[in-house]
C-alpha cells in the first residue's frame, strides 16, 4: 500500500526483455540514504514492483507480462525519469490517500492550462473508470496522489501545485502524454456495490459468504 506521495525521482538505467516479461533497473537515492531490501515493494510511476536486486545506487525488479500489457512500463527508455515511492509501514503518516499500486488504465493529457506557477490538467476518462472518479475525490496519476478539481462525462481535471511539478516527473509532461491512472480503492467498492444492490461494501471486503 502507498500514499501517492513521491519520495524520489529515479532514472531508468536498463530495461531488458526476458521472455514474455522484463527486468527493470532504476538508479536513485532515497531521501534517508537507505537501501531497500529484497522483497520490498516500490511504486514506479504508480506501478507496484518487487525489489529483487537492491544496491546503494538503486534497484532491479522483474516486470510480469500482465504488467507490461496493462501499463507503460515496457515503453520506458534509458535515463527516463520515474516517480518512486516505497510501501507504507505501520505507523507511517498517510499524507495522500490509499494507493494500491495497481494501475486501472492509461489516460492521456487532453490539455494543460498554466496558471502562473500552477497547472490545471484535463485528462480523458474511460467509461470503465467513470463511476470510480468523483469531484473532489482522489486519484493517483503516474503514482502521484491528486484531487479531482472538475469532472465531465469523459474527462476530469486535476490542479498541480509548484511543489508537485518540481518533486515529480509530472513537470516534464506535455499535452498528449499518456499516464497511469489508479482510481480510489474505496470508490471501486462503492461502484461495485451500486451495480449489485444486494451486496454491501463490507461484503466486497470480507467475501460476503453465508456462514454455516
Amino acid at each position: 500500500m502507498f500514499t501517492g506521495l513521491v519520495e524520489a525521482v529515479g532514472a531508468v538505467s536498463r530495461l531488458t526483455r526476458t521472455g514474455a516479461g522484463a527486468r527493470l533497473e532504476v538508479e536513485t537515492r532515497w531521501p534517508d540514504e537507505s537501501t531497500p531490501a529484497i522483497g520490498d515493494s516500490v511504486a514506479v510511476n504508480g506501478v507496484c514492483l518487487t525489489v529483487l536486486e537492491p544496491s546503494s545506487s538503486g534497484f532491479a525488479a522483474d516486470v510480469s507480462p500482465e504488467t507490461l500489457e496493462r501499463t507503460l512500463v515496457g515503453e520506458l527508455r534509458v535515463n527516463e525519469a520515474v516517480n518512486l515511492e516505497r510501501a507504507l509501514r505501520l505507523g507511517d503518516r498517510l499524507g495522500g490517500h490509499l494507493v494500491q499500486g495497481h494501475v486501472d488504465t492509461v489516460v492521456r493529457i487532453l490539455s494543460i492550462r498554466p496558471e502562473g506557477a500552477f497547472q490545471t490538467w484535463r485528462l480523458d476518462l474511460p467509461n470503465a473508470q467513470a463511476g470510480e472518479v468523483a469531484s473532489k475525490g482522489s486519484v493517483a496519476v503516474h503514482g502521484v496522489s491528486l484531487t479531482v478539481a472538475a469532472l465531465g462525462t469523459d474527462w476530469f481535471e486535476v490542479a498541480l501545485i509548484p511543489a508537485t511539478l518540481d518533486a515529480t516527473n509530472l513537470g516534464e509532461k506535455v499535452s498528449g502524454a499518456r499516464l497511469h491512472l489508479e482510481t480510489d480503492v474505496l470508490a471501486k467498492y462503492v461502484a461495485r456495490q451500486s451495480k449489485e444492490p444486494g451486496r454491501s461494501a463490507l461484503d466486497e471486503v470480507f467475501g460476503g459468504g453465508s456462514g454455516a
